[in-house]
């Protein structure tokens, strides 16, 4: 059977624990199973952390790396994504993708060649939500009972992680503009999973009480709107030294990239309590622990 993982919900709870143990590993003990194989890495979005993760992942399980643009193949331009996806088959054991739309992914996982994992898209973002967890479990032990909140505008970033928390027991907060949460397809999306999220407009209501503070920019790469309004909208949910004190045993995480004095105060990315440069590492195992989970 051909593994893929589009988001988190492609897994039962069992298969996300498997993939976290596996991240968590030594890397001698994955006994290399890319070994001799490709990886093909399309990238229609740039990126450092996933760009840098997935290819020292994909080393260090033994294989070789093929980073590859949207330029260079042209997906629905130069040939169709079903095409693009047959012929990186014939070359590589698996496709890692970043792209735009979700449906691109979609459509490479039905041509059902090889498998593809989703490096980000606009839908879902789950090896960042594997690092999360990770993160969590390292700082707490456990994410049973734990309270992750999130704070800012639902995105792919959110769901994914909404996911990741709810099979590992925690519970998800989220607190953003009213305009901007989730939608009820996203609700639909976690209820199938068995996840229930908290919804508030109030820091206040949610914060307290709070195990990790989580935060994303506010203006996501390829933002088409009104920078500045998208800014506004956000007046008040900046995460900084203030807001922490109301959860003071909380850990603050970002995914970053982070556009410092906006979603987060400097004090908040560099203070004591913040863990982003442990999650940005994790970036690294939750990749190893995902190939190796597919290609054991």
């Amino acid at each position: 059977m051909i593994r893929h993982l589009l988001d988190i919900d492609d897994l039962t709870h069992s298969e996300l624990d498997e993939i976290l143990e596996l991240a968590v590993l030594p890397v001698a003990e994955l006994n290399r199973p890319l070994e001799g194989k490709g990886i093909a890495a399309i990238f229609t979005k740039a990126s450092a952390r996933t760009r840098n993760s997935t290819e020292m992942g994909v080393v260090q399980l033994g294989g070789h790396p093929v980073y590859i643009t949207g330029e260079e193949i042209g997906m629905d331009d130069r040939e169709s994504v079903e095409d693009v996806t047959h012929t990186m088959a014939c070359y590589h054991a698996g496709i890692c993708a970043r792209v735009h739309g979700h449906e691109v992914l979609e459509r490479m996982r039905a041509v059902n060649k090889v498998p593809v994992v989703n490096l980000l898209s606009d839908q879902a973002h789950p090896l960042q939500a594997i690092a999360d967890v990770l993160t969590i479990k390292a700082e707490f032990g456990s994410l049973e009972g734990r309270v992750v909140t999130y704070v800012g505008e639902a995105n792919n970033v959110s769901r994914s992680l909404a996911l990741a928390v709810g099979f590992q027991g925690g519970e998800i907060r989220l607190v953003c503009p009213p305009e901007k949460g989730m939608t009820e397809l996203d609700r639909d999306r976690l209820g199938a999973a068995g996840v229930v999220a908290m919804e508030t407009d109030r820091v206040a209501e949610a914060v307290p009480g709070s195990d990790v503070i989580y935060s994303d920019t506010w203006v996501s790469m390829g933002f088409s709107g009104d920078r500045d309004a998208q800014v506004r909208s956000f007046e008040g949910y900046q995460v900084d030294e203030s807001m922490l004190s109301l959860a003071p045993d909380a850990i603050f995480l970002h995914c970053l990239p982070a556009h410092r004095g906006e979603e987060a105060s400097d004090g908040a990315l560099d203070g004591p309590q913040s863990r982003i440069w442990q999650q940005a590492a994790n970036r690294l195992n939750a990749v190893r622990g995902t190939l190796g989970w597919i290609h054991r």
